[in-house]
């Protein structure tokens, strides 16, 4: 069975009298996670379930004797989705401040739910850490490069959930995705208050879908939309914190003619995208060959940088004169820029980005070179 990238990492959390905040995307393998970090511990771990009525009631006499109780003998506590718990931070804050030794992990598949009812009673006591579906990284400690690069063409496709991996059919890939973006992942957009109108989340997700790569302003896609500015933003901010898209800034140090105040935005997986524009043709057939080898590559460096620790920033770069790269890494005193290309070819560093960073490197990222990259 395939082992997270972040098991390990987990576990040596444990033994600190702290809090893990376990976030992603539903369907990404928190709940699996889980069930093997409760394995490792043994009879050590008590595990509940937030969805579950009874669990409310047992916690709902919030003090330091009834948490005594229920934990005896316990040093994990794991509370899978956390967030249908009410005052779930004043509670776990409690239980983590009088009951000794002990940690406790919750998870929920929005950031926003978590840190809405679990945030500020958890300061100075909380770790977060991120799930996102598999990572190359995951996969390349179960197959050889061969078999990495022959299956690059379906990851680009169907994307990399962890059902989807496990599916064989093409058909069944394609129907589990589309019952994934309908059924699970705008179910908890659409749990959020106000949110009214469901088809209008899906269009702009849509019109986001056919710009990966490209500026996008907030006013062109409420114009779109029949939709305020105000509310395009705030709908964005929703599809960011359950993990659907995320926003790539503008990366600027020397030049005015530098664009820095539009943003770019992708997915956090092919698979979502390609679902919600209802194509999944191979790439022989496809238009946006480009588009979905950019989104791919980046969501797989996301994950590389995540699950390695590293502190990276990372930004495009363009210029009003249309001179642009796809992705800039700030490290420390490091500066990186990399193009991403399907096809190898030669491509020169633009002149204005070598003039204004002549100390910085410059590299192609490609089908043939990808995997050192992103593994």
């Amino acid at each position: 069975m395939l082992q997270r990238a972040i098991f390990q990492k987990i576990i040596d959390d444990c033994k600190k009298q702290k809090v893990s905040l376990l976030v992603g995307a539903r369907r990404v393998g928190k709940t699996e996670l889980l069930l093997k970090i409760k394995e490792h511990f043994g009879k050590d771990c008590l595990w509940l379930n937030g969805e579950d009525a009874d669990i409310e009631q047992l916690l709902s006499t919030r003090t330091v004797a009834n948490y005594k109780r229920l934990l005896e003998g316990k040093k994990l506590l794991i509370i899978d989705e956390a967030q249908y718990i009410t005052d779930i931070g004043r509670k776990v804050k409690l239980m983590i401040d009088e009951i000794k030794p002990l940690h406790i992990i919750i998870t929920g598949s929005s950031s926003f739910d978590l840190q809405q009812n679990a945030g500020e009673p958890l300061v100075g006591r909380s770790i977060t850490n991120k799930l996102y579906p598999i990572a190359q990284m995951e996969l390349a400690a179960v197959e050889n490069p061969l078999k990495t690069k022959q299956k690059l063409e379906e990851r680009l496709i169907f994307g990399s959930y962890p059902e989807v991996l496990n599916i064989e059919s093409l058909k069944e890939k394609q129907q589990y995705l589309q019952e994934l973006v309908n059924t699970y992942l705008l179910k908890d957009i659409l749990a959020f208050e106000n949110i009214r109108n469901p088809q209008k989340i899906k269009d702009l997700l849509i019109l986001l879908a056919h710009q990966i790569g490209k500026e996008v302003s907030n006013e062109e896609l409420g114009r779109s939309l029949g939709l305020s500015k105000n509310t395009v933003e705030r709908y964005l901010d929703l599809l960011s914190k359950v993990f659907v898209i995320y926003k790539r800034s503008g990366y600027s140090k020397n030049l005015r003619k530098e664009i820095v105040k539009s943003s770019r935005w992708y997915f956090s997986d092919n698979g979502v995208r390609n679902a919600l524009i209802g194509n999944f043709s191979f790439m022989a057939l496809r238009q946006d060959v480009g588009m979905l080898w950019e989104n791919y590559i980046l969501s797989e460096r996301i994950k590389y940088h995540e699950y390695n620790h590293n502190t990276v920033y990372s930004y495009f770069w363009r210029t009003y004169d249309q001179q642009e790269i796809d992705l800039i890494e700030e490290n420390a005193n490091l500066l990186n820029a990399f193009e991403m290309k399907w096809k190898e070819q030669q491509v020169k560093t633009p002149v204005a980005f070598e003039k204004a960073y002549p100390y910085a490197s410059f590299n192609i990222v490609h089908q043939n070179n990808y995997q050192s990259f992103i593994v």
